[in-house]
């Protein structure tokens, strides 16, 4: 068994989404951090940091770049980070003169977060497809079943009767706010990372602004004065994510109690038994519950990842790495099962 259900070779089949995962692989991680090198190094030379000459020789080597993994895996032991000893080998590929201009002004922590960034733009487009998705499907269903007749069940008691339509718009009008919210948290949250040493971007002077606009530019971000240690635009993803696993968690709630009481739902593809074969179990509605208890649980760690203490704070940023990663996987995963649950939904109501 592997630490994480996302990645295990049997778990995941369930509570994984690979188009979500592939973006937080070291492969994707160390293309992102390699762009972030080749982009910082064009704005440097389009500003007059660096020569052009040092910008031509950084982009040749970064293309036929080829790393030392056992001595990344090393660094990282050592330095906390991989970026020192990344750069330490690009310098090399580059060699004299000009290796001396790689990562010019830059800081660990620049490279990191860009490369965090430039991964969840596309996690985060690929949930808001998945997103679109369910509201879809869910509208569907209550077109074709919404006039139909329910018992409207207030704590867990038969209260008053009420109509399909009533119940599934409990599922889908979460998932429109979300919708909405999504769009406008991403310029808050798709923004480059770049602030060198403390912040200041003191080795670049004057020309730091203009450095950082150009590098936004180059990698399709949103320019921001560096926020090393303002990490509110990932507690406010985090709370995002968290708002629209619990919204597909009430859904999967829902469809297992209508199931279990046998009447007000059909379901196909259910979950069979080793020992009642006769059983349909309501697999993709209990993992919607689990997945949206899990962000729930994990979205207090990312609150607490919100205390960092000066102008960096290695702890906190660890802490970011080990939640954040599961939380859009997570998510990806619920917005998955919601879509194929809702196409197993026959009928609904009477």
């Amino acid at each position: 068994m592997t630490v994480s259900p996302f990645d295990h070779p049997l778990l995941s089949g369930l509570l994984g989404d690979e188009e979500a995962a592939r973006h937080f692989s070291v492969e994707a991680d160390i293309a992102a951090m390699l762009g972030f090198e080749r982009a910082l190094a064009e704005a440097e030379a389009e500003c007059g940091v660096i020569p052009h000459e040092a910008e031509a020789a950084i982009v040749k080597a970064l293309a036929s770049f080829r790393l030392d993994t056992a001595k990344l895996r090393a660094g990282v032991t050592k330095d906390g980070v991989v970026v020192p000893e990344l750069v330490h080998q690009i310098k090399a590929a580059v060699g004299e003169p000009h290796g001396e201009f790689v990562h010019l002004g830059a800081t660990s922590q620049d490279v990191i977060d860009t490369s965090l960034m430039l991964r969840l733009r596309q996690a985060v487009e690929h949930i808001g497809l998945l997103l679109s998705e369910n509201i879809v499907r869910l509208a569907n269903l209550e077109q074709e079943f919404g006039g139909r007749a329910l018992m409207a069940v207030t704590r867990m008691q038969p209260a008053v009767p009420i109509t399909v339509a009533d119940r599934t718009a409990s599922w889908r009008a979460p998932l429109e706010r979300h919708q909405q919210r999504l769009k406008e948290q991403s310029g808050r949250l798709l923004v480059v990372q770049f602030g060198g040493a403390a912040g200041t971007l003191d080795k670049l002077g004057g020309k730091a602004a203009a450095v950082r606009a150009e590098l936004a530019s180059r990698l399709g971000l949103g320019d921001a004065p560096q926020w090393h240690n303002q990490r509110d635009a990932f507690a406010e993803l985090a709370g995002w994510l968290s708002l629209v696993t619990g919204s597909l968690g009430k859904f999967g709630q829902d469809v297992a109690l209508m199931a279990q009481a046998g009447i007000d739902i059909g379901l196909s593809g259910g979950g069979g038994s080793s020992a009642m074969p006769h059983k349909q179990n309501p697999v993709k509605a209990e993992a919607l519950v689990a997945l949206a208890r899990f962000n729930a649980t994990q979205l207090s760690g990312m609150h607490q990842a919100l205390v960092h203490e000066q102008e960096r704070s290695g702890a906190a940023w660890t802490l970011e790495w080990l939640i954040l990663p599961q939380m859009v996987v997570a998510t990806a995963a619920a917005l998955r099962l919601a879509a194929e649950l809702a196409g197993r939904i026959e009928s609904i109501g009477h």
